[in-house]
């Protein structure tokens, strides 16, 4: 008896006009679709997305070469290499971040002594070669050095958590 109950219904195409009921009600309904280019979504002051290395105010590097973020890394993204200079201070000569490989988890900023690799607020990068994902020393500084306004305000903003 239930098949054939079913099997009517399946004729009546009773499930087809209950979606379009549900289509219909919410046809005229305002949408929550955001335009993305045009729209952003708001983001946590604790956002973590690119990665930076950042300077001091004299125009020296931060980054001491301790290996702490290197040690602490989950991943295995990060690679340092270091020498020892003429005064006796250690300076990096070689700091890869892969990104694939990242987890943006923040063990690295919050292991850092001297504050100097942060990860920005930045979520809009992308690759379009191969071997682009691992981000050099270089690289790091020139995005501390074009985002620094924007890194010293949101750890001015977050500097009462921490």
């Amino acid at each position: 008896m239930q098949a054939v109950s079913r099997y009517l219904k399946s004729l009546m195409l009773l499930e087809l006009f209950q979606g379009l009921n549900v289509t219909f009600r919410y046809w005229r309904s305002p949408k929550e679709t955001l335009n993305y280019p045009e729209e952003k979504t708001p983001k946590s002051a604790r956002f973590r997305g690119l990665h930076a290395l950042r300077r001091y105010p004299n125009g020296e590097e931060r980054c001491i070469a301790c290996k702490l973020c290197e040690a602490v890394c989950p991943a295995l993204a990060i690679t340092i290499d270091s020498h020892q200079r003429e005064d006796g201070t250690r300076r990096t000569t070689r700091y890869d971040i892969d990104l694939f490989k990242c987890i943006f988890c923040g063990f690295c900023e919050e292991s850092c002594p001297v504050d100097s690799i942060v990860e920005t607020d930045i979520s809009e990068y992308h690759f379009e070669n191969r071997g682009e994902n691992v981000v050099s020393k270089q690289q790091l500084l020139a995005i501390g050095d074009r985002y620094e306004d924007r890194i010293a305000a949101a750890r001015q903003q977050d500097a009462a958590y921490r």
